[in-house]
């Protein structure tokens, strides 16, 4: 199988989808604001190295506890999908979406948008903890190669060279690098032999 892979946050939209979609919610329900002081200590915690990212992952979404999940899902998406990049909807070959934010989220307009499959980070629908490891990094790649393991990568799109050199890794096609809301293709063996 032919695949080509997408970056999700600031590749196929031009925002953070996780942090744009706990603002609407403070902005809907405002009573989440009772969430905060618990998010902004593991933020803290984050920061100080005391825990890791997927650390303060596993707290930082659970505000959806106290939101009706579904209603909201698709109020944020009927305001924001009209800014997902045009370009991505003229797919060549089937897409397989990699994204760290949440299951609860992307799974509504990967139906909208009909990617052809979607890897993200899973969550607790009821308490917004993460289930497993965050969707980040070399874990993108383990997650892919485990339902994908004869597959084919043609052609791979990220905004991040830092934090996805290893799905850029699996291109034998173009590697594309999103760059104010464009894809830029670029050399992955060049691009990767200057940065160090």
């Amino acid at each position: 199988m032919e695949l080509d892979i997408y970056d999700f946050d600031k590749t196929i939209v031009p925002f953070d989808s996780g942090s744009l979609f706990a603002c609407y919610c403070l902005l809907h329900y405002p009573w989440i604001i009772l969430c905060l002081p618990v998010i902004f200590i593991a933020a803290l915690l984050a920061v100080l190295r005391i825990i890791n990212f997927t650390g303060f992952k596993k707290i930082c979404f659970i505000f959806v506890a106290l939101i009706p999940l579904e209603k909201a899902v698709n109020g944020f998406w009927n305001k924001h999908e009209k800014q997902v990049h045009k370009w991505f909807l003229n797919r060549k070959h089937k897409c397989v979406v990699i994204s760290a934010s949440p299951d609860f989220l992307l799974e509504e307009i990967a139906k909208r948008l009909s990617f052809d499959f979607l890897i993200c980070t899973r969550h607790n629908r009821k308490t917004g903890v993460i289930i497993g490891d965050n969707c980040r990094g070399e874990e993108k790649v383990r997650l892919f190669n485990q339902k994908f393991p004869n597959a084919r990568v043609i052609d791979v799109y990220s905004d991040s060279l830092k934090h996805d050199k290893p799905i850029f890794s699996l291109a034998q096609g173009q590697c594309f690098h999103v760059v104010k809301s464009e894809p830029v293709p670029f050399e992955f063996a060049k691009q990767f032999s200057e940065r160090k």
